[in-house]
């Protein structure tokens, strides 16, 4: 199926269309039905807002700049797709694939993306305030400077992600895999970190004011210059193996 520069097409029914390699730039496509359908590499810069992309295949798409607020893409195949300074505040990308996706400076802030796959995604700069990210998969995901405010992270694995200088302020990692992230200059002031495996993680400089770090395993992690003013280190694990009363 062809589609024209700037077609109009708002709440059009595109269920299961093949639009594989065409590239409707600037499209309208507001509140428009795309469930299951093929959009490999196009849409640059659509407006995809409320629309429905559930199960859709957007590999290596190129999304940039597109507006999917409140967009749902649950399940949505987004392996390797261009969301650089997408909008997708609010969105529903609950069990997305998003494989080593680029959302440098991206707006998921609200979004939801519960046991989504970002593994080695590129979310520098990227806004994730109040997003739900519960059982997320963030492993070797590159978060600096990202901003994870009031985030909701339980369960999720960043394992060795790069979240240098990211705002976790007030965020909730009960139970996270942290191990080998690098959380270097990191803003953590307030976090739930209840349970939290930090297992030679990177916290130099970090700011753990007023974080709760219970039962945390913070074995071999390094604290140098760390602020843990206030902090809550009941039984948790310390670097040098002993556990904090």
């Amino acid at each position: 199926m062809e589609m024209k520069r700037g077609a109009d097409l708002s709440g059009a029914d595109l269920s299961g269309a093949d639009l594989t390699y065409n590239s409707p730039t600037r499209a309208n496509l507001l509140s428009a039905n795309l469930r299951g359908g093929d959009l490999t590499d196009g849409l640059y810069r659509a407006n995809l807002s409320g629309a429905n992309l559930s199960g859709a295949n957007l590999t290596l798409n190129g999304l940039i700049r597109a507006n999917l607020t409140g967009a749902n893409l649950r399940g949505a195949n987004c392996t390797g797709a261009g969301l650089t300074d997408a909008d997708l505040s609010g969105a529903n990308l609950t069990d997305a694939d998003l494989t080593a996706a680029n959302l440098t400076d991206a707006n998921l802030s609200g979004a939801f993306l519960t046991g989504a796959n970002l593994s080695g995604a590129f979310l520098t700069g990227a806004n994730l305030s109040g997003a739900d990210l519960t059982g997320a998969n963030l492993g070797h995901a590159f978060l600096v400077d990202a901003n994870l405010r009031s985030a909701d992270l339980t369960r999720a694995n960043l394992r060795s992600a790069d979240l240098t200088r990211a705002n976790l302020r007030s965020a909730d990692l009960t139970s996270a895999i942290l191990g080998e992230a690098k959380l270097t200059g990191a803003d953590l002031t307030g976090a739930n970190l209840r349970g939290a495996f930090l297992w030679n993680a990177n916290l130099v400089g970090a700011n753990l004011v007023g974080a709760d770090l219970t039962s945390a395993i913070l074995g071999e992690a390094n604290l140098t210059n760390a602020n843990l003013t206030n902090a809550n280190l009941t039984g948790a694990t310390m670097p040098d193996g002993s556990i904090h009363k």
